[in-house]
């Protein structure tokens, strides 16, 4: 009997209030470009093919999703998000249970980060194909890196080789992901991404290394800096 080959899915975790970027509405419902910042992020992970489905944990009553074109594709699903990025994961995971095998693959990204290129994407894709956990984008450190002391002061200057930038996409399999925010939530830790929760679990992550330009909106000033990344982009 042949063996089957892995599926990808995609979660992209979007119940949080982003209170830090407005009271208004969710960040992911900001024009940018025309468009809410939500369609751009959906319109650059539906244009890659292997993808199964999207999976969106939110608050799926919210009217804004009315204005998110995407979600009418037959490949994007709504369901009901959790209080924390963790538990949102958890119940897209849980939502495709019936349906992934343990070695399929699951691809976590920020509704946020609108500027993800497809070229990464497939980048990050390929270069976890035979590991053994899954694997991160990240993005090198261009500044000099100081630790600052709690009255903000210099601590020291830090190597910044040593350090990188945490970005999305994540991608892990399907079993070791679920499975490790699981174990994580129960021992009462909040993992912040989905690579604290396998590296909490004492598992190998990959760093792949990304565009700069894939930033996170976290400030209304975010928007104008997207805006010009759009306009520069080719996805």
């Amino acid at each position: 009997m042949t063996k089957s080959l892995p599926k990808i899915w995609a979660i992209l975790p979007a119940a949080g209030a982003g209170k830090r970027f407005s009271t208004e509405k969710p960040k992911q419902f900001f024009e940018l470009n025309g468009l809410p910042v939500a369609e751009h992020c959906l319109q650059r992970l539906l244009s890659i093919e292997s993808l199964q489905s999207i999976i969106i944990p939110c608050d799926m009553s919210a009217s804004e999703w009315a204005q998110v074109r995407s979600v009418q594709n037959p490949k994007v699903q709504l369901v009901t998000g959790g209080d924390q990025r963790a538990n949102s994961v958890l119940n897209g995971l849980q939502a495709i249970a019936s349906h992934a095998d343990d070695t399929d693959w699951v691809l976590v990204h920020d509704i946020a980060r609108p500027c993800i290129t497809s070229a990464d994407i497939n980048k990050l894709i390929d270069a976890v194909e035979n590991h053994a956990a899954g694997g991160i984008l990240t993005a090198s450190v261009n500044e000099t890196l100081k630790k600052v002391s709690s009255d903000q002061h210099i601590e020291a200057t830090v190597d910044r080789a040593q350090y990188r930038l945490a970005q999305t996409p994540q991608i892990f399999k399907f079993s070791l992901l679920k499975a490790a925010i699981e174990n994580c939530l129960q021992a009462g830790i909040t993992p912040t991404d989905e690579a604290f929760a396998v590296e909490h679990a004492g598992l190998p992550v990959l760093v792949v290394e990304g565009r700069q330009d894939n930033i996170k909106i976290t400030r209304q000033e975010d928007l104008a800096i997207a805006s010009a990344i759009l306009n520069s982009q080719e996805f």
